[in-house]
């Protein structure tokens, strides 16, 4: 049985299906697309999942402070609180961000808003369970300390790159992918594929406090 890494990407996915050592890259038009993928146990989605009513996420917290030492801490974005979900504008969003939890929403979670409404609609009630929010830049750590520099560059991408190849033949995967996908979103949904892996095999390891958000969702981060 396979599993599945997904990143997003220009309002649509790039999803990692991987199954031993090899890996396929697909593009996913949408959540629905992602959970049709067939014969996958488990998905690792790079998307919020459980989203606090009133304040910040202890996973984020936590997150942060891993990827601290490694000058990636930023790269964890503050979940946006679920009522922001029904916001109509960035305007309505940091208001409703404002009288929940006494804080603005930043832009880039805004800009994430569609995506995490997205996945929250499609995990239904009870939520699907083998839907697992991960985060890539743990997952990097997780897999090769010698994974510092930023994903943008030529050493991060060369480090992402040779971490990925303990475990994946990424570059078979890489060289037949849809011609369109970017680098860096491959490598993350190739990462993302990593950890539903070890996720699978009870090997994950995860962030949080154990709370779930009021439709049932862990607010946890896993690698």
């Amino acid at each position: 049985m396979a599993v599945l890494g997904v990143d997003g990407w220009r309002g649509r996915w790039v999803g990692a299906k991987l199954a031993d050592r090899t890996v396929e890259l697909l593009v996913l038009d949408d959540v629905a697309a992602v959970l049709a993928v067939p014969d996958v146990e488990l998905v690792a989605i790079d998307m919020p999942i459980g989203l606090s009513d009133d304040g910040s996420r202890a996973c984020d917290v936590e997150a942060r402070r891993l990827l601290s030492p490694f000058g990636a801490a930023s790269s964890v974005f503050p979940a946006p609180v679920r009522p922001v979900l029904g916001a109509g504008s960035y305007e309505e969003a940091r208001r409703i961000s404002v009288a929940a939890s006494g804080k603005s929403l930043s832009a880039q979670a805004w800009q994430l808003t569609a995506s995490i409404r997205q996945v929250d609609d499609a995990l239904g009630d009870p939520p699907a369970s083998r839907v697992v929010e991960v985060h890539p830049e743990l997952t990097f750590r997780g897999m090769d300390s010698r994974v510092r520099d930023r994903k943008a560059t030529a050493p991060g991408q060369a480090q992402r790159l040779r971490a990925l190849g303990r475990w994946m033949d990424v570059l078979d995967g890489l060289a037949a992918a849809p011609p369109d996908i970017p680098l860096v979103d491959a490598l993350d949904a190739c990462a993302a594929a990593w950890s539903a892996a070890r996720l699978a095999g009870g090997e994950g390891e995860c962030v949080g406090d154990g709370a779930t958000d009021r439709r049932g969702r862990p607010m946890r981060i896993c690698w």
